[in-house]
């Protein structure tokens, strides 16, 4: 009898391609988490182990300055990005299906449909004329413009999580004539706080690596360690750059593992 499934795992040379595929994207992160241990000053021939690089990255005043910007900045932005992500998800989805419905969520997820360039371009015009007539210089704007960017990013896991909430409880809550702010405080928002952490995480780890838009809008020396290590790079790629990409590969890695176990589905 003939069998209708279909699965591409079947087809021929699939396992090959997936193998190249994942070699291609992980290998060159490979080496750099290696070459981050090297002896040697070189990024291309090995020399031998060392745990020096580290040490030295931190004793590096312009590496610590430029974290301690980078944390400041992700943290605070990230924090708005979800605040307001969550009283969107809200909007959209504890109400009736309305006419310009799909807009307000596209419009919603726009940085993530839009170029970064063009994100960061219009960033840029838009802080400039304030600094012109305000003359503050400070970075509230970078904070902005990463808590606006961040928005979708947050705004996703928040929304899957009310969308897959039973409404029982908080109909429940309203039958026993709870207010809506005593709705959201002791029943939407306890079920709704996993996603709302993940979006936090996932919103820190996307401003924390931005680059781009960093770039347009910051001030003099208002470098985080993304742009401090692009402006080291331009010069020569040095072993002490790829001890601080590592180290912001693993807080990576320690954040979207920590994402996908708050956000994977559980019996």
């Amino acid at each position: 009898m003939f069998n209708r499934s279909f699965s591409i795992s079947r087809l021929p040379g699939f396992t090959t391609i997936a193998i190249l595929v994942f070699v291609m994207l992980y290998l060159p992160i490979a080496m750099l988490v290696v070459f981050s241990f090297n002896s040697g000053t070189s990024v291309a021939i090995w020399e031998g182990f060392t745990l020096e690089w580290y040490p030295r990255a931190w004793a590096n005043e312009q590496v610590k300055d430029a974290t301690i910007r980078s944390l400041i900045i992700a943290s605070t932005a990230s924090v708005i990005a979800t605040i307001v992500a969550t009283m969107a998800a809200l909007a959209t989805t504890r109400r009736k299906q309305t006419r310009g419905q799909t807009f307000v969520y596209i419009l919603i997820n726009q940085p993530l449909m839009v170029p970064e360039i063009v994100t960061a371009v219009a960033l840029l015009i838009f802080f400039a004329s304030i600094k012109v007539a305000t003359g503050y210089q400070g970075l509230g704007y970078l904070i902005t413009a990463h808590a606006a960017f961040c928005i979708p990013f947050a705004y996703l896991p928040i929304r899957a999580r009310l969308e897959g909430m039973d409404l029982t409880l908080e109909t429940a809550a309203a039958d026993l004539y709870a207010t809506p702010w005593q709705t959201f405080r002791y029943v939407t928002l306890p079920l709704v706080m996993p996603g709302a952490i993940a979006g936090l995480m996932l919103a820190f780890v996307t401003s924390l690596d931005d680059v781009v838009i960093t770039l347009f809008v910051k001030s003099a020396g208002q470098d985080t360690l993304p742009t401090y290590m692009l402006a080291q790079i331009r010069r020569a790629v040095t072993t002490e750059v790829n001890a601080i990409s590592t180290l912001l590969l693993g807080l990576t890695v320690i954040m979207l593992t920590a994402f996908f176990l708050l956000t994977r589905k559980r019996n």
